[in-house]
């Protein structure tokens, strides 16, 4: 089937892999796993994805009405402020709200007070290497830090969300940063029925140690007496979907471009933020092209690759990993046409769950 690029298209057979490793996890750990929506939320591969996941988590009222509504199973809150015209609709939605702050447990606690309530602890630590996306950076308003502040709040939670992992692949380092985290919120963890430990750990990685994740998280829980949660994004989807693009044009200006039907600002913007270049697998060959996308902006760039061959107008380039925080952050600049969604169904098959047309681009403004 011949689609026209450019195109997000979301593999089943892949994403499968990252699935049976959840699966096995919750298994060994007794762990429960919540897809963190923040990260990914194209909810036609939630029906496919459910059977192995316990529920969701959000960032928002809109995130946790979609958890709600399109994937069902349990559904966890979390805001960094809730504003007062939302809370109601957030907690008609939600199985568990989590406070970022004892200010809003104490403004909203109420409200909330049909469904769990939790609080999000801020231990200090994290494995984030970008300053931008460090919940533990200085002055950080993700949580609260002070046992002795949340001590006398206990009466109105059950639970925290402890989220400092970030792209972490080292699991002797998230168990160092787990040490800490005991030690430093122990009082509070023996008074809890449930901790939830974020997201962010890469534990589907191809090398990562999964019996030993395992253990340790089943020891935490047992040495607690809580119900241990995970939010895995990236490593719900990772290396599951491609940003399928085509080769528009071929210039030189002392290295070989190629610019191609997409944009970096538009359709995968955390590279932009973070200063990362875009995945090409095979990356090896003789031809080096920097690979540009098409909007003014001018570091609108996914990276310099190899390939075995010239490059030609109308050939097709896969950008590999394009599925945690694209679709979720896609967006019109310069108008520039919208990745339709495809997906490739376990027998090959695939089916356009979604395309973008004038009118959708014309709604987004006003």
């Amino acid at each position: 089937m011949s689609l026209t690029t450019p195109y997000y298209l979301i593999d089943k057979s892949k994403l499968l892999a990252n699935m049976e490793k959840i699966a096995l996890l919750r298994e060994r750990s007794g762990a429960k796993a919540l897809l963190a929506l923040k990260c990914f939320a194209t909810w036609s591969v939630f029906d496919f994805m459910r059977d192995y996941m316990d529920g969701t988590t959000s960032s928002s009222l809109n995130e946790v009405r979609l958890g709600h509504e399109r994937f069902g199973k349990e559904t966890h809150a979390y805001s960094v402020a809730y504003a007062d015209y939302e809370i109601d609709e957030v907690v008609s939605h939600a199985d568990k709200i989590i406070f970022n702050s004892i200010a809003q447990l104490d403004r909203f606690a109420d409200k909330a007070a049909g469904i769990v309530r939790g609080l999000r602890l801020n231990p200090g630590i994290s494995s984030s290497s970008f300053d931008l996306a460090d919940p533990a950076r200085p002055f950080s308003r993700l949580g609260e830090w002070d046992v002795k502040k949340v001590e006398p709040v206990m009466d109105r939670i059950s639970g925290f969300m402890i989220h400092n992992n970030c792209e972490n692949g080292d699991f002797d380092l998230f168990d160092r940063m787990l040490r800490v985290i005991e030690e430093k919120f122990a009082p509070l963890l023996k008074k809890a029925e449930w901790v939830s430990l974020g997201g962010g750990i890469h534990f589907t990685g191809e090398t990562y140690p999964l019996e030993r994740f395992a253990e340790r998280l089943k020891r935490f829980a047992g040495e607690y007496g809580v119900e241990v949660y995970l939010e895995p994004g990236e490593a719900s989807i990772t290396r599951s979907t491609t940003l399928e693009t085509t080769v528009l044009d071929l210039l030189n200006n002392g290295k070989d471009l190629a610019i191609v039907d997409s944009s970096i600002e538009a359709h995968m913007l955390d590279l932009l933020i973070y200063r990362e270049k875009a995945k090409l697998s095979p990356n090896t060959g003789p031809h080096r092209y920097m690979i540009c996308g098409k909007s003014c902006l001018a570091g609108d760039i996914f990276g310099e690759f190899d390939f075995e061959n010239e490059l030609k107008v109308g050939d097709r380039i896969s950008i590999q990993d394009a599925a945690g925080y694209t679709m979720v952050k896609k967006n019109w600049f310069n108008g520039v046409k919208m990745p339709a969604i495809a997906i490739r169904e376990l027998d090959g098959e695939i089916k356009t769950v979604r395309e973008f047309t004038y009118a959708d681009y014309e709604e987004s403004l006003s």
